[in-house]
């Protein structure tokens, strides 16, 4: 294969050896979702002692807070059974909150003062009170509103056999673990160019409860509703924005994505570097500590980036030294909101479009991204996260305007040439009819999901916060009244134990003090 041109490669692909190389997708979801009140309020619980330990529990944990869960399903080839297991982790541990709700979008319900958010806590493990640590530096560098936020992360990774047929129809030279690495790479900056496209079609986090501010000022132009409601009448995802994961206090760190050395170069300088601006935190080595270390990124976790390359780390392992290891396995797509028109906060579309636009990423060209263009693409995301259903709106394409929907335009319509190979492969049609569906959305805005958010709570009449609620009585009285579907009861009420009794040993056979225990973790190896 010549070039990294998309119909090349498909063509290529298409022959009989090759065709069936892309069967085999697997995927995992984390979803996240704040615990709330009856009344819409924050949760100031305890995480529920009924779903077992945070620290231990490999599918319900906690992420910021105490009030932020967290659901993780084990990798599968099924998007169906992947969506069910979510709902049978949602349906369990709602079964332990008594009362209380699950928010069922990305922006927090109301939260009079940061202070009310509780961070979660792991533990007397030396692990655990790490994790706990790491989160007080998240709160004393960034506030805790931000940390509310709440996000869908979809993981993925192409098959074996779909590298190997890569390899050999690209001829290369590379051993097959470096040239994989090379190709999520690839996909990773093709991503960030069209990340935009993901924000407009997916973003459904327009609107806020006017506390999440807590008075801090902006120059977004946000309507008012109700008593405490603002929204951008065409933005798509404040959680993407300035005010979300994506905000300043990150912008001057240059990790960049050519190759793998250079990637964790750049993260390894972020979280060995001392900041100007969190020095004065006390840090691990005191007697108060108010974060891990006064470095730029305490740990790597903390980089907030849209995508992530990834491997499971081993035991005390970093997640970059992970990488160099054995080089990338999967990838982490971290800029889905959580979408309000599915109880389990993401639907089987939402899957099928991005196993079909990953492809793509993955196999038309992707030349080096410079600096220039890594900003360049961050600031098209702006343009789309504040103003992204605007008629007209145009990007920055390569230093030249396009508009939206022209580029859409010409996404979608290479897009249908790789959901038409999956739908061969696969023996299917609901890649193509997917993109053929969703096509549709770039010239009529009000169908995506933050138009449609946007028009529901308009005619609702309600305040975001009241509306967001009446959606998760909803979603409770559907997940109660349902049925377990791929996990028992007896198994979810199985892990609860095995996590409380991992917890257990863990904090029973630590050894070392919590100071020599992170010294020997940051400790240069």
């Amino acid at each position: 294969m010549a070039t990294h041109d998309l119909t090349n490669a498909l063509d290529a692909l298409s022959v009989t050896q090759h065709k069936h190389a892309i069967n085999g997708i697997k995927r995992g979801i984390e979803r996240e979702s704040l615990r709330i009140k009856s009344d819409g309020v924050i949760s100031a619980q305890k995480h529920p002692e009924g779903v077992g330990s945070a620290l231990t529990n490999g599918q319900i944990t906690t992420d910021f807070s105490e009030s932020l869960l967290e659901f993780i399903t084990p990798v599968s080839e099924s998007s169906t059974q992947t969506l069910q297991q979510l709902k049978d982790l949602q349906k369990f541990t709602l079964e332990k909150m008594g009362d209380e709700l699950l928010w069922p979008i990305s922006m927090p319900c109301f939260i009079e003062h940061q202070d009310d958010i509780v961070i979660a806590q792991f533990g007397s493990s030396n692990v655990g009170q790490m994790k706990t640590l790491y989160r007080e530096g998240l709160k004393n560098r960034y506030g805790s509103m931000m940390q509310a936020i709440a996000g869908v992360h979809f993981n993925i990774s192409f098959p074996d056999s779909l590298w190997q047929s890569l390899h050999t129809l690209k001829n290369s030279d590379l051993s097959l673990e470096n040239f994989i690495s090379d190709g999520y790479l690839a996909l990773i900056r093709n991503f960030k160019r069209e990340l935009w496209l993901i924000s407009y079609l997916f973003g459904a986090s327009p609107a806020l409860c006017s506390s999440f501010l807590q008075g801090r000022k902006t120059d977004l132009p946000f309507k008012k509703l109700g008593k405490g409601t603002l929204y951008l009448e065409v933005g798509t995802a404040l959680r993407l924005g300035n005010l979300g994961y994506t905000n300043s206090a990150q912008s001057s760190l240059r990790v960049m994505y050519n190759s793998l050395d250079e990637y964790v170069a750049g993260l390894k300088k972020s979280i060995n570097t001392p900041s100007d601006i969190y020095g004065n935190l006390d840090d691990y080595t005191s007697e108060n500590p108010k974060q891990l270390n006064k470095n730029i990124l305490q740990i790597e976790n903390e980089f907030y980036s849209p995508i992530r390359p990834k491997r499971n780390a081993k035991n005390g392992e970093t997640p970059t030294d992970a990488l160099l290891r054995a080089g990338i396995e999967y990838v982490e797509i971290r800029a889905l909101d959580v979408n309000p028109f599915s109880e389990v906060g993401i639907d089987i579309e939402q899957f099928h479009f991005l196993d079909v636009f990953l492809t793509y990423c993955l196999l038309k060209s992707s030349p080096a991204m410079d600096w220039e263009e890594q900003t360049r693409s961050t600031e098209n995301l702006d343009t789309v996260v504040n103003k992204g259903r605007e008629k007209g709106l145009e990007l920055n394409y390569f230093n030249q305007p396009r508009t939206l929907q022209s580029w859409g335009e010409d996404i979608f319509s290479q897009l249908s040439e790789v959901a038409k190979h999956m739908d061969t492969a696969y023996g299917v049609s609901y890649y193509s009819s997917t993109i053929e569906r969703m096509a549709t959305w770039i010239n009529n805005p009000e169908l995506t999901y933050s138009g449609r958010y946007v028009a529901e709570l308009e005619a609702s009449g309600l305040d975001n916060g009241h509306y967001a609620l009446a959606i998760a009585e909803k979603y409770k009285q559907s997940h109660q009244a349902a049925d377990y579907q791929v996990f028992s009861k007896q198994w979810l009420e199985e892990q609860v134990t095995r996590s409380n009794d991992a917890q257990r040993a863990i904090e029973q056979s630590d050894s070392v003090s919590f100071t020599a225990f992170l010294n020997a973790y940051f400790d240069p190896k």
